[in-house]
């Protein structure tokens, strides 16, 4: 090297680099539990939305089959029936179409419960008043899916 010339120098130190990933290591442990908080919560709104458009499609092919349709909800395997019930006795028969959704392929710290089944009738409404409570085991905050006897479904905060 001849006198007066400047040496450049590309690159980082090793101590540079082990405080970056050790601000980055911090960020990250007080990132994570925000982090799963809010993906419960995403989690949680998913499946009330789910429950909430497989009712308002039991309502609509209740109208537009122009015969009952059947909700039948199963706790206990985290899925539920619909049923399209063309002789209106409100079980399924042969020939008669049915659909089983299961909620845990989608959301799996997710579990539900119900007032009753609902059953919607041709014009749009509903047999009764039902609640669908719907409980993320992660965060123990609930949904709760209403569908009134005017047949209108909505998900709401409180039971």
């Amino acid at each position: 090297m001849k006198e007066g010339e400047k040496t450049v120098r590309n690159g980082f130190s090793l101590v540079e680099l082990m405080i970056v990933l050790t601000i980055v290591g911090i960020l990250a442990a007080i990132a994570t539990p925000s982090y799963q908080t809010f993906m419960a919560h995403r989690r949680l709104n998913g499946a009330a939305r789910q429950i909430m458009s497989h009712l308002m499609l039991a309502r609509q092919r209740a109208v537009t089959q122009n015969h009952q349709c059947k909700v039948f909800f199963d706790a206990g395997t985290h899925s539920y029936t619909i049923l399209s019930d063309s002789d209106n006795d409100g079980t399924a028969d042969t020939g008669e179409r049915t659909e089983v959704k299961d909620i845990r392929q989608n959301y799996d710290d997710i579990s539900f419960s119900t007032t009753a089944d609902p059953i919607f009738y041709p014009q749009g409404t509903a047999a009764s008043g039902m609640t669908v409570t719907i409980t993320s085991a992660g965060i123990g905050y609930s949904k709760y899916v209403k569908v009134a006897a005017t047949g209108r479904v909505k998900i709401d905060d409180t039971p």
